[in-house]
């Protein structure tokens, strides 16, 4: 029983255990890139993203082939994880656990140990979907920027108070500042609405208030086009 989980890398390489490390490491990237747009079915994904999750698990694998030692393996593991570089622009974060999760199956299938790679593979995978059926870590409602323009001669503090406590669960200012050469204020507050809230009725009673001035309310996965 043992040896389907031994490595089949052996002390030098072989074209045999080349071609059968890098279709194991292929076939785990797809798998992975198959499960991800599956949990992203609804929220959608970049297009180059799930193909980035086939070809890396390859990657890491032909770094470690290359490499051989223990020693150089530990350094080459190090370099791997340097390589990755997590950008600023909004995105979702359970994108970063995959690429961590494609590089453990690669760094696995470099080594030799298919069958584990396999195994974790399809272990965390399904981890990942259970997660995503069951809504684990899903607020009720969806966070949201709301951003009001009102005139330089309304008084701001604590205007729209009592419409942000009818129609949302909880809300926070977040930034202040003047437009169109200080005749303007334009005010960004993070918001939960209520569950049923009817988001109309929400901003007619912030228009009523701001005398008619642009409302805006935006999904904080969109929040970056607030501040354009």
């Amino acid at each position: 029983m043992n040896y389907i989980f031994s490595s089949v890398a052996g002390d030098s390489l072989t074209l045999s255990s080349t071609l059968a490390i890098l279709g194991c490491a292929l076939l785990t990237g797809l798998f992975i890139s198959c499960v991800y747009l599956f949990t992203h079915k609804e929220s959608g994904c970049q297009p180059s993203f799930p193909i980035t999750l086939i070809m890396l698990p390859a990657i890491i694998a032909t770094v470690i082939l290359l490499v051989g030692s223990n020693v150089a393996r530990a350094f080459s593991l190090a370099g791997a994880f340097s390589l990755i570089r997590f950008r600023s622009a909004p995105g979702d974060p359970k994108d970063i656990a995959y690429v961590f999760f494609t590089v453990a199956v690669g760094l696995a299938a470099g080594m030799g140990f298919l069958t584990y790679a396999m195994l974790f593979a399809l272990i965390l995978c399904l981890a990942m979907i259970l997660l995503e059926k069951t809504g684990f870590g899903h607020p009720k409602t969806e966070a949201m920027t709301l951003k009001i323009t009102i005139p330089e001669d309304l008084n701001y503090e604590g205007v729209f108070d009592d419409i942000l406590k009818e129609y949302t669960a909880s809300y926070k200012m977040r930034r202040v500042r003047t437009t169109e050469f200080g005749t303007l204020f334009e005010l960004v507050y993070r918001i939960q609405l209520k569950k049923n809230a009817s988001q109309k009725a929400f901003i007619d009673g912030i228009r009523c208030r701001n005398g008619n001035m642009n409302v805006s309310l935006v999904l904080n996965e969109y929040e970056d086009k607030v501040y354009e």
